[in-house]
């Protein structure tokens, strides 16, 4: 019985550990959000968690990585340990035997990601000018951008379906370009473009520029 209660006992601490991280993220969106990287102190988002700065400190280390993980949360949607490219939306994509249906799949997914993670992403890439914190997170999520579009340009690759000639390169380098959220700031943030009507123009575009 012991063992079993040490079990449960870890587990719950466990839990209440990821409850309190969670918090700690939401209420840094918020004030990042509000205030703006540089005004928004770790005080303040502990203040606003409920749990103290050290703690704050000890789950994230420093303000710039809990802004990357406040990206990774926006993200994905949720805090589930769960990574996107293994997520049934992304196995729906891959199990789809025309590559013009996949892209579009893959754009409205990606669509929908960019709806909840602009702000945070925006902020972090104009942000890295004024605050050199900010340079190295950003240049991780190029880099996860870049091994994401890949991935998905090897794959699209895979099914003998694109344009006779097309290198990996060049089908990553199209996918990294059209779906970068540059595209997503100008067309939907600034033009108001509703978002069904973006990833229907980005996948056409797409498809146009890979497809025979």
């Amino acid at each position: 019985m012991t063992e079993v209660k040490r079990r449960y006992d870890g587990a719950r601490r466990r839990e209440q550990a990821r409850v309190r991280q969670l918090g700690v993220v939401l209420a840094a969106r918020e004030l990042f959000e509000r205030d703006g990287f540089r005004a928004t102190t770790i005080e303040a988002i502990g203040a606003r968690a409920g749990v103290s700065a050290k703690s704050v400190y000890l789950a994230f280390g420093n303000k710039a990585t809990l802004a990357k993980a406040v990206f990774d949360i926006a993200l994905a949607g949720d805090d589930e340990p769960v990574p996107i490219a293994q997520r049934s939306a992304m196995q729906a994509m891959r199990d789809e035997p025309d590559v013009r249906r996949k892209i579009r799949m893959y754009v409205e997914g990606l669509a929908q990601r960019q709806a909840r993670s602009a702000g945070v992403q925006i902020l972090i890439r104009d942000g890295r000018h004024v605050d050199d914190a900010l340079v190295a997170i950003w240049n991780a999520i190029d880099d996860e951008g870049t091994a994401g579009m890949t991935a998905l340009g090897g794959h699209l690759l895979d099914t003998g379906q694109l344009r006779e000639g097309l290198a990996i390169d060049e089908v990553r380098d199209v996918l990294w370009n059209h779906l970068a959220i540059d595209s997503y700031e100008r067309l939907v943030l600034r033009r108001g473009w509703p978002i069904e009507r973006y990833a229907d123009w980005m996948g056409r575009a797409i498809i146009g520029a890979l497809c025979p």
